[in-house]
């Protein structure tokens, strides 16, 4: 059963070939047998996610389902679950239990999927390999000494491992597509405002972003249908109509115009890497499109804009973690002022301690206008940069992250080194487009991804052409050995 994608699994729920039940049973068993090598997820809802499956079954018998009706999913540990613990992967929600529901998470028990639990991340998703959880780091099923990348990284081994049908993840620099790359799934960074917020925790607001991990493109079209749409609760959610995002997965690339930023292909990225996107320019060019060198000229600003934007938007969304109204607290405090700061010096891991200061300082008196300001006019300059592209070319091809998967601790004590592995995927959460990330091929028994980066809401076009090159190819189709 878990060999199958989830669009395959949908196909045998509504002819019922098999049961929500038996389903939900097959990933629990699985999870409970495989997850202690790879601590995909922090807490597994075995009781809800089997009373879940069996209104599924109900809801099946009756002829009310819909595509995800009884699909078991997992869900990254950012997003609030009512009655269940949100940790956030740290040690400072490690007792919180949400009083509500993600706009989210509320969409698929709408659509009756079954979840089975939340996934491991980097503390409040601050990093790029999943190795800053207060849980302890998640490993990458295709080599369990590697890292499956971040802030996502719960939710890609989950899926990669054939733990979930498929999985929510978020995106603020590339925490969706990298470790989608990672570990040879398809995953989709929408347009900034296309999917709720509401109750996904934040990290750095103007960049966060919802989405689906999946096997494969099909799949990720079928969550997009549930995820996307507009939400009064979120005030940065877009009021556009929804289109059917599987509809035009079959539409015919001929005449597509596919862009490649030489920024992109320089000193720095692997050889295997360019190799595998090379190797998939030539199956694009064949499947009809047509390609042509473009420039991104101020992408090599990305890195150090995003890095004062976004923990300056930390630094402001994390003063609530204070030890007063919910969270960890510390133990005895003499005061007030050290409740606070002890709360937080003890909540607090050092990744997420780093970037509060980073960009407390950024924000502080006197240097607002040094950094803060300046980073978003390099932003602003970025934006431009695709806007100008795009009338162009359709689409922009690039690598999701410079490397392969790397090792377990080769980065952690590195952290410039760590963020250099979000070069690729910055830049279109700064600039706010969508983009999808695909596996291109293998290195060393390692995945190897890629990228394609769209206009505005260009979502169902950006996996219609996934799709058409997963025709084509079976990198998506491959399992790790073990799993």
């Amino acid at each position: 059963m878990h060999e199958k994608t989830l669009a395959e699994l949908s196909q045998a729920l509504q002819s019922k070939a098999l049961s929500s039940v038996e389903l939900t049973q097959h990933y629990l068993k699985r999870i409970e047998q495989l997850d202690g090598s790879l601590n995909s997820y922090i807490t597994v809802t075995a009781e809800s996610a089997l009373e879940q499956a069996k209104a599924a079954d109900a809801r099946i018998a009756a002829g009310n389902a819909s595509a995800l009706t009884g699909i078991p999913l997992a869900h990254k540990d950012l997003f609030c679950t009512q009655g269940q613990r949100t940790s956030c992967g740290s040690k400072m929600l490690d007792n919180f239990i949400s009083p509500y529901e993600s706009t989210v998470t509320q969409r698929f028990l709408d659509a009756g999927s079954v979840s089975l639990g939340k996934t491991n991340l980097d503390e409040f998703a601050m990093g790029s390999s999943t190795e800053s959880s207060f849980y302890g780091p998640t490993r990458n099923p295709w080599d369990t000494d590697r890292v499956p990348g971040g802030s996502s990284g719960g939710s890609a081994s989950a899926v990669a491992a054939r733990l979930c049908a498929a999985a929510t993840g978020t995106d603020t620099g590339g925490s969706i597509r990298q470790p989608a790359g990672f570990t040879a799934l398809t995953g989709l960074k929408p347009t900034y405002g296309r999917v709720s917020r509401w109750g996904m925790v934040a990290y750095a607001s103007s960049l966060d972003q919802g989405g689906p991990m999946a096997r494969t493109a099909e799949d990720c079209a079928l969550m997009m249908q549930v995820m996307a749409g507009f939400d009064a609760k979120d005030s940065t959610s877009v009021d556009q109509p929804v289109p059917d995002y599987s509809a035009a997965l079959n539409d015919s690339l001929k005449g597509l115009r596919i862009g490649l930023p030489k920024e992109y292909f320089a000193a720095g990225l692997d050889a295997a890497t360019a190799d595998a996107i090379s190797a998939a320019v030539k199956q694009f060019q064949a499947l009809g499109a047509e390609v042509k060198e473009i420039s991104l000229p101020n992408a090599e600003l990305a890195i150090p804009a995003y890095y004062v934007i976004a923990p300056a938007e930390a630094s402001s969304n994390l003063s609530r973690f204070d030890g007063v109204r919910f969270g960890y607290r510390c133990e005895n405090p003499a005061d007030l002022t050290d409740l606070y700061k002890r709360s937080r010096a003890e909540g607090f891991g050092a990744e997420v301690k780093r970037r509060i200061m980073v960009g407390a300082y950024a924000l502080s008196a006197g240097y607002y206008d040094a950094y803060y300001l300046q980073a978003q006019k390099i932003r602003r300059l970025i934006k431009n940069d695709f806007m100008a592209a795009y009338e162009q070319v359709d689409v922009i091809l690039c690598p999701t992250s410079p490397t392969p998967a790397f090792k377990i601790g080769e980065k952690i004590d590195d952290p410039v080194s760590l963020y250099l592995t979000d070069i690729y995927t910055i830049t279109a959460n700064l600039a706010g487009v969508p983009g999808v990330a695909l596996p291109a091929g293998f290195a060393n028994g390692l995945p190897l991804g890629m990228q394609l980066l769209g206009p505005y809401f260009s979502e169902a076009r950006l996996l219609n052409i996934a799709h058409q090159y997963q025709q084509v190819t079976d990198w998506h189709q491959r399992a790790p050995a073990g799993y």
